[in-house]
């Protein structure tokens, strides 16, 4: 599969086609996020990693779209478009804040629907499936989003400035915090693969017993990486971030891991 951009109705962004790579990335943005929030992450990569990046309804190129504000019912879309898109090689998943609940949630359709999960599951900035905090962010009004937006950083006060970008901006956050804040928790779920999990010291939304209490959602390894910082810690540790993604998926390649020749 070549050629760059938006493709599977829009979807999946493949920003920086690698064909000749073993392994495939997806990543899923943060609420209120988009792919494009991961091209600087998909540019480091490659030519040595795929990188797949999804993209929600209701911004930038979906903005006409309503959002999904159902995260059950926006797993079940991802996991179709997804396998759409398989080519054959096996796939890591990195997903950060809401992304990763909604990666561990894609990637429980991967076990129980395809047979197997992804080969690793690198989560980031949010607590663990069993321990979701629930929250009343999305029946805020616009000046409490805003304040939300503030406290956990990820997005340029500028934006805010601008009436129309603001309001662009609030409509996704919104619909995004109510399927995030809606899910219910999911207790005794395992993933058969290993899962990294990230996290900021600081960070707001997830303390550091709450991360490491990803260790509970896999019948594999499982490993913790602490960053200074807050929710957005890795805005500020990019290079860090991307290498324990490599090193994720040089684990897998060590082990054996079956992708075609």
């Amino acid at each position: 599969m070549t050629g760059s951009g938006t493709y599977d109705g829009q979807w999946v962004h493949r920003f920086h086609p690698t064909d000749d790579s073993d392994f495939r990335l997806v990543c899923f943005p943060h609420a209120g996020g988009s792919a494009s929030y991961f091209y600087a992450l998909s540019e480091a990569l490659s030519p040595h990693l795929d990188t797949l990046v999804v993209q929600y309804p209701g911004r930038q190129d979906r903005r006409a779209e309503g959002c999904v504000e159902n995260l059950a019912e926006l797993a079940d879309l991802t996991y179709a478009a997804l396998r759409r898109c398989e080519d054959g090689r096996p796939l890591v998943f990195f997903g950060h804040s809401m992304g990763s609940i909604l990666a561990f949630e894609v990637a429980r359709r991967y076990q129980d629907d395809a047979g197997a999960p992804p080969v690793h599951l690198v989560a980031s900035g949010y607590p663990p499936p069993s321990l979701l905090r629930g929250g009343t962010v999305h029946l805020r009004d616009d000046a409490g989003l805003v304040e939300e937006l503030l406290l956990v950083g990820g997005t340029d006060p500028v934006y805010l400035e601008n009436a129309h970008l603001r309001a662009s901006i609030l409509s996704a956050l919104r619909g995004d915090y109510t399927a995030i804040e809606t899910h219910p928790r999911a207790t005794g779920v395992r993933l058969d693969c290993p899962i990294t999990m990230l996290v900021g010291t600081d960070d707001p939304h997830t303390t550091l017993t709450e991360a490491e209490s990803w260790r509970e959602h896999t019948t594999a390894e499982f490993d913790l990486h602490v960053f200074q910082g807050g929710h957005f810690y890795l805005d500020e540790h990019g290079a860090a971030v991307n290498e324990i993604i490599a090193g994720a998926v040089r684990g897998v390649a060590g082990a054996g891991a079956a992708h075609p020749s």
